[in-house]
Order: C-alpha cells, then sequence, then structure tokens
C-alpha cells in the first residue's frame, strides 16, 4: 500500500514556476533570497519522474539549502513525520527503541525521537557508533539536543557489535542508513540490523529500510524488514522492487517545494563532478575536440578549449584552419592544434578530422566557423562524421547555423546552445519573452530534434523535451563576447566525462553564471570572457560558494 502527503506549497502556488530573483531584507534583519514569481504552468513543462533515485535526492536537497530551505528544517520536518505517523498508530506510553546512524538518516532518528518523548512515548536512542565520528552538520545539531535530554531519551553507543545489550521495545525504528548506503552492511550495522529483524516489536524505517539500495531494490547481505517505511518527499525507484522489506509504503511531504525541481544549483553540479581516484591516468577524464576557427576568429574556439582543461577534461584538441590554429597554439601551449588545409573549414579537411574524432570523448562544433559556403558543407559532413563515430556532439554559433540548413534528429547524444537570435535562425521564430511560453518552446524544439537545447538569456532555460529547468546565475556583465564560448567549453567538458546531456547542460549553465558572478563581485562589468575561466575551479570545487554572491545581493537590494 503506497500513500501519499500533498505538499500544501505546490497547490497554494497554482503549481507555480518561480522566475528571475530579486532579493528583500526582512524585518528581522536576516537577509534572504526571495523570488517573484508569476503563475506558469509547472506541470505543462513535465514533472520530473514519480520516483527520485538517490543522486537525485542528495542534488535537491543541496539545491533547496541554496534556496534558503535548510538541511537542518528538512531533517527537523523528516524526523517530526516519523513520529507523527507513529503516534497514529499507538498510544502514548508505548516503548519506542530508535537505532540511529552517524549520517543524515541517523539525524532523522534523532528528531523522531524527540518528538515521541515529547508526545509521551518511551524512547531510548542506540547509536551506531561513537558520537565523535558525527560529521554531519545537522545531525550534530540533532545530536546535541538528545544530549541535554539524557533522563528522558537514554543514549547507548555500539561501536562494536559485542557491546549491544539486548532490547526490548512495542516500536522499533529504522534510522541506521538512508538512501546513499551502497554495498553490504558492515559491523555493527550489520548485526543491528539483524538484532532489530529479531525484536518482537513493530518496524519502521526511516526513507528505506537498512541494507535495502535505494536505486535497484537489491539487498547484499541483510536488510531491515520493515512494517511501514516512512520516505520523503517523493517514493524512491528502490522501494518499488523491494516491497517484503518495505512493508506498508508512506511518503510525506518535508517542506521541498517542488518547484525546486525546475531550478539548477549546486546540486546539479555534483551529478556531474567525477572523483579522481589516485590511481588516474591520462584520458580517463575526457578528450575534447573542438572544431572551429577561422581567419577572422581565432579566439572562440581557443576559450572553449581552454575552458574544458580549466574543467577538467584531460586533453583538449582544436581543428582550425592551418593559419588560425598556427594563432592558437600561440596563445596556449596547453592546447594541441590540428592544422586544417584552407582558410576555412571546408569538406577535404575531413579526411584530416576523422582520427581526432575516433580518439575524442565529445566534439564541439561551431565556434568562430564563419559561414562561407564550403564552411556550411562541411558542417553537415562533420556531423556525419560525429554521428558515425557515436560521440556526444555539442553545436553553438556558427555550428548551430549551419546545422539549421539540415536540422534532423540525430542517432548520438545532442546539445544546441542558441542565445535567442541563433534560436530564431534554428526555429523560424524567435523565442517568446513570457517565461512560460518561452519554456514551453524550447521544450518543444529539444522534443522535435531530439536533443538538449541550452537557450542563453537573463534566465537560462534548458530541456530535453520532457523535463525543463531555469538557470538564475550570472549577470549583465555577461553580455561581453566569448561568455557563450565559455559556457559551450563546460557543457563539452562534462559531455566528455560522460554525463547525461540534460544534467550537463544545466550544470554547465550554473557553473558558468556563478563564475560570471564571482568576476562581478570583483570587477564589475568590465569583465572579458577569459575572466570567468580562472574563476570555474572555485564553483567546480564548492558550488554552494555561489550563496555569498546571493546574500551579497540580499543586502544591496
Amino acid at each position: 500500500m503506497l500513500h501519499f502527503e500533498a505538499n500544501p506549497s505546490c497547490f497554494l502556488l497554482s503549481a507555480a514556476l518561480w522566475v528571475k530573483p530579486v532579493t528583500l531584507p526582512l524585518a528581522d534583519n536576516t537577509d534572504t533570497l526571495i523570488f517573484v514569481f508569476q503563475t506558469l504552468d509547472y506541470w505543462a513543462l513535465g514533472m520530473p519522474e514519480h520516483a527520485l533515485t538517490s543522486r537525485g535526492m542528495r542534488a535537491l536537497e543541496l539545491n533547496a539549502e541554496y534556496f534558503g530551505v535548510s538541511r537542518l528544517l528538512l531533517m527537523e520536518n523528516a524526523g517530526h513525520n516519523v513520529a507523527l505517523e507513529v503516534s497514529s498508530r499507538f498510544k502514548p506510553g508505548k516503548s519506542v527503541v530508535v537505532f540511529c546512524g552517524l549520517g543524515g538518516n541517523g539525524g532523522d532518528g534523532f528528531v523522531a525521537a524527540r518528538h515521541l518523548s515529547c508526545m509521551g512515548f518511551k524512547v531510548k536512542v542506540i547509536l551506531a557508533g561513537k558520537n565523535k565520528d558525527i560529521l554531519d552538520k545537522a545531525t550534530l545539531e540533532n545530536w546535541r539536543a538528545i544530549q541535554f535530554l539524557s533522563d528522558t531519551i537514554p543514549v547507548e553507543e555500539v561501536y562494536d557489535s559485542a557491546l549491544a545489550s539486548e532490547t526490548t521495545a512495542d516500536i522499533v525504528i529504522d534510522a541506521l542508513l538512508g538512501t546513499g548506503a551502497k554495498g553490504s552492511s558492515r559491523p555493527p550495522i550489520l548485526q543491528l540490523v539483524e538484532r532489530i529483524n529479531e525484536m518482537k516489536a513493530f518496524r519502521v524505517a526511516v526513507d528505506v529500510p537498512t541494507g535495502v539500495d535505494a536505486d535497484t531494490g537489491t539487498v547484499s547481505s541483510e536488510a531491515v524488514k520493515a512494517n511501514l517505511t516512512v520516505t520523503f518527499h517523493r517514493t524512491k525507484k528502490g522501494l518499488e522492487k523491494a516491497r517484503k522489506y518495505v512493508g506498508e509504503l508512506v511518503v510525506k511531504s518535508i517542506g521541498l517545494p517542488e518547484e525546486f525541481e525546475q531550478f539548477a544549483g549546486p546540486g546539479d553540479v555534483l551529478l556531474v563532478a567525477k572523483p579522481r581516484p589516485s590511481e588516474s591516468h591520462k584520458g580517463d577524464f575526457g578528450r575534447l575536440l573542438v572544431v572551429g576557427g577561422s581567419e577572422t576568429f581565432s579566439g572562440a574556439p581557443t576559450l572553449v578549449a581552454q575552458t574544458a582543461l580549466r574543467t577538467g577534461v584531460d586533453l583538449a584538441y582544436v581543428a582550425a584552419p592551418e593559419k588560425t590554429a598556427y594563432a592558437i597554439s600561440s596563445l596556449s601551449p596547453d592546447l594541441i592544434t590540428i592544422k586544417l588545409e584552407g582558410r576555412h573549414l571546408n569538406p577535404n579537411n575531413l579526411e584530416t578530422l576523422k582520427p581526432y574524432v575516433e580518439v575524442s570523448d565529445a566534439v564541439v562544433l561551431g565556434p568562430g566557423l564563419g559561414l562561407h559556403p564550403e564552411t556550411r558543407e562541411a558542417v553537415k559532413d562533420v556531423v556525419e562524421t560525429v554521428e558515425k563515430s557515436g560521440k556526444p556532439l555539442l553545436l553553438d554559433a556558427d555550428g548551430l547555423k549551419g546545422f539549421a540548413e539540415f536540422k534532423r534528429k540525430l542517432d548520438v547524444p545532442l546539445v544546441l546552445t542558441p542565445h535567442a537570435g541563433e534560436y530564431a535562425i534554428l526555429t523560424g521564430k524567435k523565442p517568446p519573452e513570457p517565461l512560460l511560453e518561452k519554456a514551453l518552446q524550447v521544450q518543444r524544439t529539444a522534443a522535435t530534434l531530439n536533443a538538449t537545447v541550452l537557450l542563453k538569456g537573463p534566465v537560462d532555460v534548458v530541456s530535453n523535451g520532457k523535463r525543463v529547468k531555469l538557470n538564475f546565475t550570472g549577470n549583465p556583465g555577461m553580455t561581453v563576447g566569448g561568455t557563450g564560448d565559455v559556457l559551450s567549453g563546460i557543457t563539452g567538458a562534462f559531455l566528455a566525462q560522460k554525463a547525461d546531456c540534460f544534467e550537463a547542460a544545466v550544470a554547465a549553465a550554473f557553473v558558468n553564471g556563478a563564475a560570471g558572478d564571482f568576476v562581478f563581485e570583483e570587477l564589475g562589468p568590465h569583465m572579458v570572457a577569459s575572466d570567468l575561466i580562472r574563476q570555474i575551479p572555485s564553483v567546480l570545487n564548492d558550488p554552494m560558494s555561489h550563496l555569498k554572491v546571493q546574500k551579497a545581493r540580499a543586502k544591496t537590494s
């Protein structure tokens, strides 16, 4: 049985999609980012999938914190909901044992224990580990609260399975491991799971039964066999496949507006971040081929490739007409240049390009190409070559204009990054001004071309034909030439690192705008595109660092 609790705020807002943010100081002098919204048809833009993945939930929680709903508040709401669910089924005076881990799931358990104690239940907490090993900030805050309640909520620390004492209770709550846990449980968790299953008590799992993979529903060793699972915001994919462990499933709101799932944020950057293990080798983090440049434009492909390197690819190739390629080589020793015969890209260059298409992990086509008739013809040839190779392709600038002449669905992952003028060339009509209409039109274009479209503007609109996300980072100083090339470089780098097209485009839009905002904080509007490149590592290393820009704007609004 599956129960959903509606999120009242979503109905109150008529499932609104918020638009451009402004900041207003609150009366208590706390500066908070507040969005002025117009009522938009949130449902028309395509709801995210019914069930969330664990990584999707982590990203959403981080984005929520960025937009003003803290993890501490989400944890409080989650734990309180568990307590309410228990109190709706049992009368006060019943005994409850809450098994808590050291992470966020354990924090939910601490909150549930506190609320249940206030409701008149006899509560005990068993901590799986030493309290000094609690590192999660929100969990630590709730652990501190428990410390002052030792007379009413006794705590037993079990960091060795041999230390676990016999425990009886009417109700047992599993808050050991949450949605992020993978693989087999280790001691003392494994032994505590066995203890929970042996107890003659009503078993409640918080978010997901410990031992069940929240994404796949698989159980590697032992898992809690719950009578009731209380999960949050939306159900998780694995819960639907592990019914014998889940029991009754209840989905509770924890105050996460569904609108947040339409906004780009720091969590989207984490979705595409690729870990670098110590045994990594050259090439493990992607090779990007940039095809661009002409007699007039040597800077555009250079910016794309330099940005890709700074974003994290291992190798960046730039294929450009011979004289342009030599100019690019003189601009940066970090780039590998491929000298193409002629003064512009032409069909005769195809044989030279093919080996580099094959060794690359993704291709960016278009920056600085120019629109010579031979170049237009060559764009079609290069697109077909990339399509045969199966590599992801990003089309921008003149590459987009050339593609507009023969546009069709491709059999490879495709990202298009037009500004309003290029979008008009691609589709034959200008994007409308109202945000809803613009978003819907971009969504239709993406569906028609089976592509991810990133329409650049004061509010970036990203769609893969199903989902739509809006990005609010960036500033008017970024109207300077070349910032779109930086965006292509970030997106191309994520594609070369095997990121999903939609996730790559959303993350890139956020990073590009955030980098521009950091430059604006330093230089005001007196920026050039290359200024953004040096700020990219700061955003990638700590996407939440952009929050200070939001707060600074709040103080000056």
